[in-house]
């Protein structure tokens, strides 16, 4: 058994998850072997049964944060075109005035900053009474920090319309800055998705890549659950296009091959098992 089919579990995450990125998270801990000036992973797996704080520095080696703007394009369309009309919609019947997403495991940024240009750039001629209130989270402070300089290289931004990007950044050396006015309405918030969530209910959820991907089973459940108390009735959740919601997730899909749900009414009921004591 490899050293990661060993330590996973014992983090609550799931082995398939990580069988594409296990290399890059192979020579993270490879690196902090030698940091420690051990020998090798048997070595390395001796401190941690040994010392309780260093799963907490696995844990964080573990971390996978891959995105670009834009990233699956038919999702972003789908969103701009029929789901953020109806949920925007929903939010007036309500008597709000300002629609409210959450982005969950935000990462560096591209994927809240997506949404913003959406907003500003395909939806607020025609909602120009409203704006966008956008909080995104992520446990990791050092990719937060990129995120709120709002800089980045022009790989990450090769998926987004050429249109938006000429009109959104300026070009800095070989980096493009986004301009302030498409930063407004996007709060970056510390915060681990595995035992908190933001404040207040939300029309929309992005929840990509990360728990559904990494997470046990059990910890899917309860971080469904989390997601599922912080949507509004008829709120949309979007989650990664090769993941699968747990059994029983009290959502409907509404566009299926683009991963999005909705929640209709029906009651919480997601059962969550524990392990033994």
């Amino acid at each position: 058994m490899c050293f990661l089919q060993w330590a996973l579990p014992r983090l609550r995450m799931r082995w398939p998850g990580f069988r594409k990125v296990r290399r890059q998270v192979c020579k993270r801990i490879d690196r902090r072997v030698r940091e420690l000036g051990l020998g090798d992973l048997e070595a390395y797996r001796s401190r941690l049964e040994q010392h309780a704080d260093e799963w907490v520095h696995l844990d964080t080696l573990c971390r996978v944060t891959i995105s670009r703007f834009y990233r699956d394009r038919a999702v972003f369309d789908i969103l701009a075109e029929q789901v953020l009309p109806v949920l925007v919609d929903a939010v007036r019947q309500r008597g709000e005035g300002v629609p409210r997403i959450w982005c969950a495991g935000c990462g560096s940024g591209e994927e809240p900053y997506t949404l913003a240009l959406i907003w500003h750039c395909a939806l607020q001629t025609r909602f120009p009474a409203m704006d966008i209130d956008i909080v995104a989270t992520d446990v990791d402070a050092h990719v937060l920090g990129r995120a709120r300089a709002g800089r980045y290289a022009f790989a990450s931004l090769k998926e987004l319309p050429a249109h938006w990007r000429d009109r959104a950044f300026v070009r800095d050396g070989d980096s493009y800055c986004l301009n302030a006015e498409y930063r407004r309405g996007v709060r970056f918030v510390q915060q681990d998705l595995r035992e908190k969530r933001p404040e207040g209910c939300f029309d929309l959820v992005f929840c990509r890549n990360l728990a559904f991907t990494y997470f046990d089973e059990d910890r899917q459940r309860e971080v469904l659950k989390r997601i599922i108390e912080a949507m509004h009735k008829g709120a949309a959740l979007v989650i990664g296009a090769h993941e699968r919601l747990p059994e029983n997730a009290a959502l409907s899909a509404w566009f299926e091959k683009q991963a999005i749900y909705r929640k209709d009414g029906v009651a919480v009921t997601i059962a969550i098992t524990r392990p033994p004591a």
